[in-house]
């Protein structure tokens, strides 16, 4: 429950903004409590506007991979927050930042830096558009990237279903070209290329589903998609945004050993800030004007103040962090599931590198049908739970976890002990 700062901020918020938040999830409907509010944050903590002070799993929902107000980061932003915080022309940062991208991801040999990952994935897919000369795309169920008019449908079951806006406000013939398929279903994927593989400019995926919880590929998944979309002449795009520079340096295609056409990026490697990128081969990219005739544009883009938080976080990924990152969040899985055995609650955990998500149902959870056969009711109680105990969980049973390397094992070892606790009261 939140403490009072927080409920009467959350009054005065409601007043003036929609549903007091100005992120949908944050508003904590999906656990029927309240939101904290958030006085600041250091390391893997967070302290509510009553000064409560959290072990936080949510870190900003991804970006914090170094824990909150990393000294380095600081510096950066301050450093070059003192020098003028947009300029609206090239710097040199732009360039590093560029360079450095290209480095960790060699699928990337060109990339556009824009200020957030709605506009990276609607900013690629405009791109696949143009290159192709075609107009389908399709994405799979469950999947999230980002809140563009066509990306906004609600996904079938079975076989590819044709594009429905899911959110009032978004014109029918807005999401008519967008096709969706099941998650991990490899022969719905090879039936879908069999009827409209030549009619189709892209393939988007989140490589691992973190927006209906933490939901790996199945072997061979990733593959297929980049094989028939080189087989149909199709653009694969890989929505990296959360799994980027997470998962691994160079995220879920390093992991993978999978080379997609065209990349989006965002949250670490924006390094917390308003920054995000979208990128892949060159002779894709030079099709983005002023090179060619697909336009994109930002007052913002690459701007040196997130650039520079970037770069402060992009130079900090070394092996050491990534072991760091293996051994607590796989203490804090195992510690989860001893959890789950005890109290005989129908649940499982699924993780991959430093994300992972509590689903209340048995597992495995392999797609969308899968995940929403979730005892949401269960989770929001869990949650209550947690929260009363100290420990900031993502408030959505559909959002995945995140373990940075300001968590000690100490920390995990609480949130064990707390979850444990929490599953028992929810009997």
């Amino acid at each position: 429950m939140a403490d009072a700062k927080s409920e009467a901020l959350f009054e005065r918020a409601a007043k003036v903004i929609p549903g007091g938040v100005n992120s949908p999830v944050r508003a904590f409907r999906a656990v029927g409590g309240k939101p904290v509010f958030v006085s600041r944050g250091e390391g893997a903590y967070l302290y509510s506007a009553n000064n409560t002070k959290y072990t936080d799993f949510v870190g900003s929902w991804g970006p914090l991979i170094l824990g909150h107000a990393h000294p380095a980061v600081v510096e950066a932003v301050t450093k070059a927050a003192a020098h003028g915080t947009t300029f609206g022309a090239p710097t040199e940062l732009e360039v590093q930042f560029a360079e450095k991208i290209t480095e960790l991801y060699p699928s990337i040999e060109m990339l556009r830096a824009v200020s957030s990952g709605t506009e990276a994935t609607m900013a690629a897919l405009r791109v696949a558009r143009g290159f192709t000369g075609r107009d389908v795309i399709v994405k799979f169920e469950g999947c999230y990237h980002g809140h563009a008019d066509f990306l906004l449908v609600k996904a079938g079951s079975g076989a590819a279903t044709l594009g429905v806006p899911d959110s009032a406000g978004v014109p029918t013939g807005a999401a008519g070209n967008t096709t969706t398929l099941p998650y991990n279903d490899i022969p719905a994927l090879r039936d879908f290329f069999s009827a409209r593989g030549h009619r189709l400019a892209a393939m988007i995926v989140e490589p691992v589903v973190g927006n209906m919880g933490c939901v790996p590929p199945e072997p061979g998944f990733l593959d297929e998609i980049v094989l028939l979309c080189k087989k149909h002449g199709a653009v694969s795009i890989f929505d990296e945004v959360m799994t980027g520079s997470r998962v691994a340096r160079g995220g879920m295609q390093e992991r993978a050993g999978i080379k997609p056409d065209m990349t989006c990026l965002g949250k670490i490697v924006g390094g917390g800030l308003p920054l995000a990128v979208y990128g892949g081969r060159r002779d894709i990219m030079e099709k983005v004007a002023p090179l060619g005739p697909v336009y994109q544009a930002g007052t913002l883009s690459g701007n040196p103040v997130a650039v520079s938080a970037a770069l402060a976080v992009l130079d900090r990924l070394d092996e050491k962090l990534y072991a760091h990152l293996e051994a607590i969040s796989a203490r804090l899985q195992h510690g989860l599931e001893e959890a789950i055995a005890k109290s005989g609650e129908g649940a499982c955990v699924q993780r991959v590198g430093s994300m992972l998500t509590l689903f209340f149902r048995k597992g495995p959870v392999k797609n969308w049908t899968d995940a929403n056969g979730s005892d949401t009711a269960r989770f929001g109680k869990w949650h209550a739970e947690m929260l009363a105990r100290g420990q900031y969980w993502p408030p959505s049973q559909f959002e995945a976890a995140f373990v940075s390397g300001a968590h000690s094992m100490e920390d995990i070892d609480r949130a064990i002990t707390a979850a444990g606790e929490a599953l028992a009261a929810c009997r």
